[in-house]
């Protein structure tokens, strides 16, 4: 399975619940939304995780590059913009999806109330509408949570890059924007999601390591090694350990 099949099945199967706030908040964020598409000229599309929808909002930039007119909406029964991603060079777009499914393991690990503090920030390359590649600054936020946890609302916002040199890897970053903090999605938060001997224990699961053999393996009671496997699958929100071994190996974990 794929970065993008991962991301859509950790999206759209979370377990979202009734929640009576969310007919009347989502006009606020559509609001939000075309609010960046006016004043940033930006694209912006909201995406609705719980009902499998998005509403697009475009700025001067989808003119560039020849996806829409300037100052046009539209709904689609999607989260994925399609027409966007097949303007963006695949191995921007691969690392793209990587990127927002590290935000989301990170995000889903935080109290609700700190989670619309982190975003993703990053550069990548989009056709114009002559075909050429031009630099575009990709941002994407999860602005919403059900009160039970699940993520609900996220906004991705593409405007033109002010940087126009040419990286020599992908140089996309999750930010704090309540504290400035910069966070290398390959290193600290993300690496901190498992502790050092989840880690061990998730790197002999990986091997094929049964529970008995990882015990002797590390000198330490079945019964503890039974329960850093539970710990691993809740942090990393995973359902069994052959998820939490391709989950924790995009994250960079193993």
């Amino acid at each position: 399975m794929n970065t993008a099949n991962i991301l859509n099945e950790k999206l759209l199967k979370q377990s979202f619940g009734e929640d009576s706030n969310q007919p009347m908040s989502i006009t606020k964020y559509q609001n939000i939304a075309q609010v960046y598409s006016l004043v940033e000229n930006s694209i912006a599309v909201l995406s609705d995780l719980k009902s499998n929808k998005s509403y697009i909002y475009n700025g001067g930039v989808a003119s560039k590059l020849g996806i829409s007119e300037k100052n046009s909406a539209e709904k689609i029964n999607s989260i994925w913009e399609e027409e966007i991603f097949d303007k963006i060079h695949p191995d921007d777009l691969l690392a793209k999806h990587s990127l927002e499914l590290k935000l989301f393991q990170l995000v889903k690990s935080l109290p609700i109330s700190e989670r619309s503090d982190y975003h993703i920030t990053s550069r990548i390359r989009m056709r114009d509408k002559l075909g050429k590649y031009v630099f575009i600054q990709h941002r994407m936020f999860y602005i919403c949570s059900c009160t039970n946890g699940s993520l609900w609302l996220a906004l991705c916002l593409y405007n033109f890059a002010c940087n126009k040199s040419t990286p020599e890897t992908f140089d996309g970053l999750i930010v704090n924007s309540a504290t400035g903090e910069i966070i290398n999605p390959d290193r600290e938060k993300c690496n901190n999601i498992l502790s050092d001997r989840e880690k061990e224990v998730l790197h002999l699961i990986r091997r094929g390591k049964l529970s008995k053999e990882i015990a002797d393996t590390l000198s330490i009671s079945i019964n503890t090694i039974n329960r850093h496997r539970q710990n691993i699958l809740e942090k990393l929100r995973v359902n069994n350990s052959i998820e939490a071994c391709r989950i924790a190996e995009f994250m960079g974990l193993l």
